[in-house]
């Protein structure tokens, strides 16, 4: 039988939203980085990224300006504020997968959707009014002053729809921020979207789906 959550929650850029940091990093670096380095480069990129969020909490435009900073440095090549400044500002006309808004959909009609973001306040519903169904809510890790995988986030998202882990099915399709923390909490219901973001570990004991048009099966619509 198939489990019905109370919530169902979700990672919006990369999960829902299509994330183009990688794109755009192919063309501002395109003249400092040799085509042939660029995907280490973007990886760098990803992780100062993720090592950047484990700390207390920053603005998002910081995260993503000391990220760039310290790939530039390590690289031996220039860094440019106002080109980290593009990022940011690109983050909100970010629109989502083709796959999503039906997939959305399809399980909006049953169960109450919320999505837990890294994103700040002044980007998120720019990009969530593109997904194409109703959220019930949207947190930000500006509201939780913790961006994920920081345990707080959670709890965070949590305690304001004042549910419990096992009321929740937690979606993204990244293990790395999202569903190695949610496990530790006891969100034992997780969904891992398969979009080639990093390796699956089964161990987390997720169901993996393609994409979001699987969703509905996971919850029996």
């Amino acid at each position: 039988m198939a489990f019905r959550p109370k919530f169902i929650s979700f990672d919006c850029y990369g999960t829902l939203t299509r994330f183009r940091m990688g794109e755009m990093t192919r063309e501002i670096f395109a003249d400092r980085v040799p085509a042939e380095r660029m995907d280490q480069f973007i990886a760098d990129f990803s992780a100062y990224r993720f090592d950047e969020v484990l700390g207390a909490w920053k603005p998002y435009v910081d995260v993503l300006k000391n990220a760039v900073r310290r790939t530039c440095k390590k690289w031996g090549v220039q860094y440019v504020d106002h080109e980290a400044q593009l990022y940011y500002d690109a983050v909100p006309t970010w629109g989502p997968h083709a796959d999503v808004p039906a997939g959305l959909a399809r399980v909006a009609k049953e169960i109450p959707l919320v999505i837990l973001s890294n994103a700040s306040d002044d980007q998120i519903q720019k990009n969530v009014a593109q997904l194409g169904a109703p959220f019930h809510r949207v947190y930000t890790a500006q509201q939780a002053q913790a961006y994920k995988p920081r345990l707080q986030a959670f709890e965070y998202m949590l305690d304001s729809l004042n549910a419990n882990p096992e009321d929740m099915l937690h979606v993204s399709s990244s293990l790395r921020y999202d569903l190695m923390s949610a496990d530790d909490l006891g969100i034992k219901n997780k969904v891992f979207v398969a979009r080639g973001h990093g390796p699956g570990c089964p161990a987390y004991g997720y169901t993996e789906i393609a994409d979001i048009g699987g969703l509905a099966g996971v919850v029996g619509l």
